[in-house]
């Protein structure tokens, strides 16, 4: 108000002197309480157009900036986190950050790229000839050229093998055109049986060693019968079983009914859980909801 009232004084001094001098000295008249209220408006909008402007300014470095995957929490040393993923599909996470997912088919896909993916059997739901050429190590568990699929790997804390088995190929064996593939992490051992369609003979139980938790398809069809395979995790004899590959609710209840007498089940609300030594249920049977719905009940096997 001060500067507006000098330069009406400058203005009148250029026309009339004498007015000017009445001017500059003339005491200044208090504004009236509407020219307060008007002033507060005018200063209340002009601060909440500075602070759009500067809450604007601030989003437009970050609009530039590459995007950043914010990990979910690791899992603590001495353990694992397994995710059902679907069909026959787990993701395997360790406590120094690496990752597996099992017969990887490029489908059904992990929420973030994993450093290894296993595959098996040359079925399309069970493998993919594209692979993000950022993952690691991707594992065929059969040889492409006809030979037998050998693997040995060790990425920080998790260690994976192969231990090579035969499948049925419309009425004639297909030797070594499956593997069971055995993920050494926080001190456990857990087998992912693939496709499966035999019993274990001695040579393959005293290659596998000690299994803490396997992985078995229970479809009872396109594998092997489920009295079959409750055969071979009594031949394995790990304290958890967790089922995959299967269709529906009804395979999975007779599964469970045959499986009684031997094995309690155990429900999971998640899809994901924590896994450790001291902590693994006993002779139970973890069923594990899959991480997308509808996913296990689907297969063109």
């Amino acid at each position: 108000m001060m500067a507006l009232s000098r330069e009406a004084a400058s203005n009148h001094h250029s026309a009339d002197p004498s007015m000017a001098q009445t001017t500059r000295f003339r005491p200044t008249r208090r504004p009236s309480l509407g020219a307060k209220v008007g002033v507060v408006v005018l200063l209340a909008a002009l601060a909440l157009l500075l602070a759009i402007g500067s809450a604007a300014a601030k989003c437009l470095p970050i609009a530039g900036l590459e995007p950043r995957v914010i990990p979910a929490a690791l899992p603590a040393p001495g353990s694992l986190r397994l995710t059902f993923l679907g069909h026959s599909s787990f993701l395997i996470e360790s406590a120094e950050g690496v990752s597996a997912v099992t017969d990887y088919n490029g489908w059904i896909r992990p929420p973030k790229r994993p450093d290894i993916v296993t595959m098996n059997n040359a079925h399309d739901t069970h493998y993919t000839d594209v692979v993000d050429p950022e993952i690691q190590l991707a594992l065929r568990g059969w040889d492409p050229e006809g030979g037998m699929a050998v693997h040995e790997h060790q990425l920080r804390d998790l260690k994976v093998w192969n231990l090579p088995t035969n499948v049925r190929d419309y009425g004639d064996v297909r030797y070594n055109g499956n593997s069971i593939f055995v993920f050494e992490i926080a001190d456990l051992c857990i087998a992912h049986l693939g496709h499966l369609h035999h019993l274990l003979s001695d040579e393959h139980l005293g290659q596998l060693g000690v299994i803490d938790v396997v992985l078995a398809p229970i479809d009872g069809v396109y594998t092997m019968a489920q009295e079959l395979m409750l055969e071979v995790i009594e031949q394995i004899g790990a304290p958890t079983v967790i089922p995959m590959h299967y269709f529906g609710n009804a395979t999975l209840a007779r599964f469970l009914d045959l499986a009684k007498p031997r094995y309690g089940a155990v429900y999971s609300k998640s899809s994901s859980i924590v896994l450790e030594r001291g902590k693994l249920p006993y002779r139970k049977i973890l069923v594990l909801p899959p991480r997308e719905a509808g996913v296990p009940f689907y297969s063109d096997d």
